[in-house]
């Protein structure tokens, strides 16, 4: 890039700018730019006045001269070149590139973006990184590193910029023709020289300068080079210092290496990199070490080596920005999981909450179900999780990653069981695994796959108000409950607060995978709310989760399921609660009490509830709006495992409203009976205005609640 060959470009009228666009001189008189700037959006014809400068000002601007459109795209790139009187001459000629190969390269230009716009245009410096792999191949993506912010009049930052030549390694490879607002102004596109350069009419232009016509010269990016000593970061520095034992013949090293970074998209003719460089190479790149390990590995029979080659990977599994997988075993086990994510969605969290049972879930696995979308965030997440059981001495701990594998294999069919467990073996062989760790891991994967699977009985759903917003959030925590009494968190405690709308959203995609889970069949869970004392008045079966398409209607969650409450937390309040409960499930479930007008305070319902109705298991709260309440807590401390009432009565005169729920009938029906009344209420508005409320504490098996509490965001979280 010669600041020399600088061009500022004005089109307009002869008594006004209208645009204002960059250029760079490739030839006597010749000046390559983008067509827009050249011409007018209105009418698409060239603006009748162009001028041009050539020449960074450095302080001063440079004379404007006459120029003139002199070739443009026939087939609309946005390209075109002006001719320019009077222009001053450059020694020497323009070098023309192609990129090449995966690695970012860094890139250079000179413009006059709007942002420096003073009383005259200054040239900004444009640099940054261009990843060749980004894009559709039309255009060159452009990271640029400063950037300039949106003008406080809403006009581009970048205008001015367009036409800009961009260069890498010393060779123009495009032309800046537009941004990228949605990156903050961070990406820039440019379309390649390789589009047009070699173009008959582009390079007709040229064939007399001293260049002559366009030669691309691929240009691929090279590996990094170790700098000073003294300015090696500790952690490269320790790198290389575990590299040695193992690179100490240069030959071996360049071999190895040229395969690394010609595997990561580098130039490698005539790489040979100290030990130091290399760190540098794997050290930018997370799967670099990875990679190499895997090569090394295959060539090396020598055991010295190979215990050098472990220490190395145990030494570094600790370190920031490396990466478990090589690219290889990376790429392979996502085409494994999305196949068993088509056809078993709900697989991967089942297997992971149980063989990564006492570790913090990535937020995916923490759903009912795991589509083939989240798997490139998901297995980058578990690389970074260990297995915390004993392995033989002197070898690294077996990786959560492989572990779940191995649950998820044990479940398989046994064609996807095969490929499963042999990327497992072959990666821990890599990895230097010992080989009775992995088949301990694989024992006890094949023993939780031949259990059968218990069917849930209910979805449990944990709420708590977040009081530290006026908005309507909700903390929530998501357990599925099994018919042999067995608990399976499926959302942790550490959760982002949620509106009802998306905590119905999270609720209703549990019960529909439960629905989906071996021995589950036909059977729909039953939903337990918990909430604490302050949180009873919450109509929860009223949340509607988001429609989810344009067939079928929302419905709320208490016209689909059976949704009950549950306040465990009252036992805080009366510790006897617990003993009572149980008392009266054993003695009085067909015992039914409904509050009349003869009850018409607490000390009253109390005195019922410690006599003639010490053994009730069923209330059925009628009754003053004002007192219902603090009737609730007496009913719930006194142990009292089934409450009924009415939240849209006034008065005992709306009790009638209750009667078509035959509240005083069997108890183990009265769920599903509130359930149809629910679903009808919602079918057919206005016909019935009981809003029912149904207390359930199960034969005072609830689950204890935990806390809940806000995602730390510099944590793990099972955060539903």
């Amino acid at each position: 890039m010669d600041p020399r060959r600088l061009a500022l470009i004005r089109g307009g009228t002869t008594d006004t700018n209208h645009s204002v666009g960059s250029g760079y001189l490739i030839a006597p008189g010749v000046v390559l730019t983008a067509r827009h700037v050249l011409v007018n959006r209105a009418t698409g014809e060239p603006w009748p006045e162009i001028r041009v400068s050539v020449g960074h000002p450095c302080g001063s601007d440079a004379p404007l001269f006459r120029a003139e459109l002199l070739w443009h795209h026939p087939e609309g790139l946005d390209i075109a070149l002006v001719r320019v009187e009077r222009a001053a001459d450059v020694e020497g000629s323009v070098r023309w590139g192609r990129p090449v190969g995966g690695a970012p390269l860094r890139y250079e230009g000179l413009g006059f973006p709007r942002a420096t716009a003073g009383s005259t245009r200054d040239p900004e410096h444009l640099r940054g990184v261009l990843p060749p792999l980004s894009g559709s191949g039309q255009y060159y993506i452009l990271d640029q590193g400063p950037a300039p912010a949106l003008g406080v009049d809403g006009e581009k930052a970048w205008g001015g910029a367009s036409g800009t030549a961009v260069f890498c390694d010393g060779h123009l490879v495009g032309v800046v023709v537009r941004d990228d607002r949605p990156f903050e102004n961070r990406r820039l596109r440019a379309i390649p020289a390789r589009a047009f350069a070699e173009h008959s009419g582009f390079a007709a232009h040229l064939a007399g300068s001293p260049g002559g016509p366009p030669d691309l010269i691929d240009i691929g990016a090279t590996p990094p080079k170790a700098g000073p000593v003294d300015e090696r970061p500790l952690a490269e520095r320790e790198l290389a210092s575990l590299l040695r034992p193992l690179f100490a013949d240069p030959v071996t090293r360049w071999t190895h290496a040229r395969e690394l970074a010609g595997e990561l998209g580098y130039e490698t003719a005539r790489y040979e990199p100290t030990v130091s460089d290399l760190a540098v190479l794997l050290a930018a790149h997370p799967r670099a070490l990875a990679t190499l390990s895997g090569s090394l590995a295959a060539s090396t029979a020598d055991e010295r080596a190979r215990i050098s080659l472990t220490d190395l990977l145990i030494r570094t599994s600790i370190l920031d920005g490396v990466s478990l997988l090589s690219t290889h075993e990376y790429e392979r086990l996502l085409d494994l999981l999305r196949g068993v994510c088509k056809e078993h969605p709900t697989l991967l969290p089942r297997a992971a909450r149980e063989a990564l049972r006492y570790a913090v879930l990535p937020e995916s696995l923490t759903h009912p179900t795991v589509s083939d979308q989240d798997l490139d965030g998901l297995v980058e997440e578990l690389e970074a999780l260990s297995d915390s059981e004993n392995v033989p001495e002197g070898t690294p701990p077996v990786p959560a990653l492989l572990r779940l594998v191995e649950y998820v294999a044990a479940a398989s069919a046994h064609e996807v069981a095969v490929r499963l467990r042999s990327w497992s073996e072959e990666t821990a062989q890599r990895l230097g695994i010992h080989p009775v760790a992995l088949r301990e891991r694989r024992v006890d994967a094949s023993g939780w796959a031949r259990r059968r699977t218990s069917a849930t009985s209910r979805v449990v759903m944990e709420l708590r108000r977040d009081d530290s917003t006026s908005e309507e959030l909700y903390l929530c925590r998501i357990l599925l409950v099994g018919k042999d009494g067995s608990r399976t968190m499926l959302h942790d405690a550490r959760t982002m607060p949620k509106p009802p709308t998306e905590a119905a959203r999270c609720l209703r995609d549990a019960v529909a995978a439960t629905a989906a889970e071996p021995g589950q069949e036909d059977h729909v869970p039953w939903v337990t709310i918990v909430v604490g004392r302050s949180e009873l008045h919450l109509a929860v079966d009223d949340w509607q989760p988001d429609v989810a398409d344009d067939i079928m209607p929302g419905q709320p969650l208490g016209a689909e399921y059976r949704v009950t409450l549950s306040c465990p937390t009252m036992t805080d309040y009366r510790p006897q609660r617990a003993q009572d409960q149980r008392r009266r499930w054993q003695r009085g479930p067909a015992q039914a009490l409904i509050t009349d007008p003869d009850c018409r305070n607490s000390s009253q319902l109390l005195h019922l509830l410690q006599n003639g109705h010490r053994d009730t298991a069923q209330v059925v709260l009628n009754g003053p709006a004002q007192e219902r309440e603090r009737w609730l807590h007496i009913c719930l401390a006194m142990g009292v495992p089934v409450v009924l009432w009415d939240r849209a009565a006034a008065s005992y005169e709306d009790s009638e409203r209750l009667h078509e729920l035959r509240p005083a009938g069997p108890p183990d029906e009265l769920p599903e009976r509130v359930r149809a009344l629910r679903s009808h209420s919602f079918a057919y508005p206005g016909e019935r205005t009981a809003r029912p409320s149904l207390i359930w504490e199960q034969d005072g098996r609830h689950p204890t609640p935990e806390s809940l509490h806000l995602r730390d965001p510099r944590k793990g979280t099972h955060a539903s």
